[in-house]
């Protein structure tokens, strides 16, 4: 934080030049459309200065002697450069602010992109609200950089050059006075945005903050009724606005006391004109009419630096959002990543870890160890206790993270070497909370391969028993299953969910209690579309309900990040090691005991060890996949 202030409190030049770097780069396509910007911003300046221009020809030539032949040529031309001033203004405003609204939008489409490719770790540091504000909020104040606000500054600018110019040849003294009052004027702006500039920023991130809050509460907007927290959510939020309010009133201070110092010092530099302007209009030195002039033009060179207040401030707030963007794109993405140049291996592959280590914090290893081997259409099966490992396992399968010792292969290739757009093509997923977009039935389950075909849509919902409800909406397969699905019940989205994964065919599949939300005659009827999908891939269960994972080929039990046993379901019940603790605990059994009659298939293949070679997977109805 400390480095951070003592960047932001950096001079602005060297601030600016701090920035250059990605502020040309969004420039340089536009150096053209910006080139033009500034042409007619120096035409709109130049008829600009027709007003101070024609007065002292008025006062001195028409009014004091008598030229009224020069009035009617003095008022076309005045006419005709208030023409061409507001036609080039009208053509800025066109050309330069939808520009900027352009690049906004290609921002927003950039650092989205750039957000989507970063890894899960990323994601797990920052709140859904924050990366929220990145992307809308923090590119909007660049339309000052590359739209009306920096060309409005370039030229206040020059404006404020030319009159000066002018100045100087009517009454060097004069200027020279008035140059002294406002370059200390802009010493102390120069102070103040040093100040801002941080504040700003400060902004960003309690906007952020608190659009993240926002974004939560709007969506566990159950949960939050569930417990009557309404007035608890209000006090957070409300909390944040304060925060939010308290920086906006700081910068409106500093802002209110830059614009009185402004005030002030104009009515000085103001009465010093006044009085050395009147003297020598009496002593004969200097006219009328270049006196009304001189008045006219040092508004023309006040104004740019009063300016400064309201443009300056705009400037440096999307300085300080440029910062916030660029740290975003810093980041690396996951694909970045120039060891990954190899392709998935052809046809089924297994899955071995060797000696597998993690951590998600230093000094907290969340695996210890591990290694296993699965092999093309098999299933195996991950159970122990919660916050035992299983989901970091699966984490690793799916690449979100990466091992950080030891290592996964996939066929006889290092993960870490594979392309991860190639390996997560090869990857299906169905988790125990089923996520569904804010779109149609058919759109949902399409997102895994959005070009499928209404016959192949229709198929792998029949599979995953979708069509039993589907056909029974109004609008069929179109009816909007609303954020999140919340229209549906939860075994309805995890139908979607299965049928999202059998349209994807993969050859990794993994099961996070995919059927945990389905009633009893429901998740009979999906095993056997689930038996269909797992032919033939490798597959990886989790599930605590465990009577559904029996016929595995293999389960790891897992705890504290370890491996304490492995075999089939038979082999460790027999051991009466954990996974016997486990299950009899969930079953309510003891070792030994019989269940009632007519369970005897069940008790027949607890009691036995070595239970008898069962079917392959694919052809069982109560294959594991089913309390997945």
């Amino acid at each position: 934080m400390i480095e951070t202030d003592t960047k932001l409190r950096k001079p602005p030049l060297q601030q600016f030049k701090s920035v250059w770097p990605d502020l040309w780069a969004l420039i340089r396509p536009r150096r053209g459309l910006l080139a033009f910007g500034l042409l007619l911003m120096v035409v709109n300046r130049v008829s600009g200065m027709g007003l101070p221009a024609t007065s002292k020809i008025l006062v001195d030539d028409i009014l004091l002697k008598h030229r009224t032949d020069w009035l009617l040529p003095l008022v076309a031309g005045l006419v005709a450069a208030t023409l061409i001033q507001g036609v080039s203004s009208f053509a800025l405003t066109q050309l330069l602010s939808k520009a900027a609204q352009r690049l906004i939008a290609e921002l927003r489409q950039k650092i989205q992109a750039h957000i989507a490719r970063l890894p899960v770790a990323y994601y797990d540091s920052n709140k859904t609200g924050t990366l929220v504000s990145r992307i809308m909020s923090d590119v909007e104040g660049v339309r000052n950089l590359i739209g009306t606000g920096l060309v409005e500054f370039v030229g206040g600018l020059m404006t404020a050059t030319l009159a000066l110019a002018v100045l100087i040849a009517i009454n060097p003294i004069m200027t020279l006075v008035a140059c002294v009052c406002l370059a200390a004027f802009a010493c102390l702006l120069k102070r103040a945005f040093v100040t801002i500039r941080p504040i700003y920023r400060e902004r960003g991130k309690i906007n952020a903050e608190v659009t993240g809050r926002l974004t939560e509460s709007l969506g566990g907007v159950r949960v939050i009724k569930g417990y009557h927290a309404e007035e608890r959510e209000r006090e957070v939020f409300a909390g944040g606005v304060r925060r939010l309010l308290d920086n906006v009133l700081r910068t409106l201070t500093a802002t209110s006391l830059m614009t009185l110092a402004s005030i002030f010092l104009m009515g000085i530099v103001g009465a010093i004109v006044m009085y050395m302007g009147s003297r020598q209009v009496l002593d004969g030195t200097l006219t009328l009419g270049s006196f009304f002039t001189y008045n006219i033009l040092l508004g023309y060179v006040a104004a740019p630096v009063i300016g400064i207040i309201s443009i300056g401030t705009q400037i440096t707030e999307a300085i300080a959002g440029l910062d916030r963007m660029r740290e975003v794109l810093g980041e690396r993405p996951e694909d970045d990543d120039p060891q990954r140049t190899r392709v998935m291996p052809e046809g089924p592959v297994s899955l071995r870890f060797e000696g597998v280590n993690f951590a998600y914090e230093a000094d907290k290893p969340a695996l210890k160890n591990v290694s296993f081997i699965a092999e093309p259409g098999t299933v195996t099966a991950l159970v122990g206790s919660s916050g035992s490992g299983k989901s970091t396992i699966i984490s690793l399968i799916a690449a979100f993270y990466k091992p950080v010792s030891g290592r996964i292969l996939v066929g006889n290739v290092d993960q870490s070497w594979v392309r991860l757009d190639d390996y997560r093509s090869a990857l299906g997923v169905v988790l125990q909370e089923s996520f569904l977009f804010d779109g149609t039935i058919r759109e949902n389950v399409a997102f895994s391969r959005p070009r499928s075909s209404d016959e192949e849509i229709r198929r792998v919902c029949q599979i995953a028993r979708v069509d039993e409800f589907a056909d029974k909406f109004q609008k069929g397969y179109d009816t909007v299953v609303g954020e999140r699905g919340v229209k549906l019940s939860g075994g309805q989205r995890q139908r979607i969910s299965i049928a999202r994964a059998l349209l994807a065919d993969p050859r990794i599949l993994i099961l996070d209690e995919a059927t945990s939300s389905l009633d009893s005659e429901s998740e009979a009827m999906i095993q056997q579309g689930l038996s269909h999908l797992m032919a033939g891939r490798t597959t990886f269960v989790i599930a605590h309900r465990l009577s559904t994972i029996r016929r595995a080929d293999q389960i790891l039990v897992v705890e504290a990040g370890e491996i304490l046993e492995r075999g089939t379901h038979g082999q460790l019940f027999a051991a009466r090691g954990r996974y016997h603790d486990l299950y009899t605990r969930q079953h309510g059994l003891e070792a030994n005991l019989f269940l009632a009659p007519g369970e005897g298939d069940t008790v027949a293949e607890e009691k036995d060890p070595q239970p008898a070679a069962k079917e392959p997977a694919v052809n069982s109805p109560m294959n594991p996949m089913s309390g997945i």
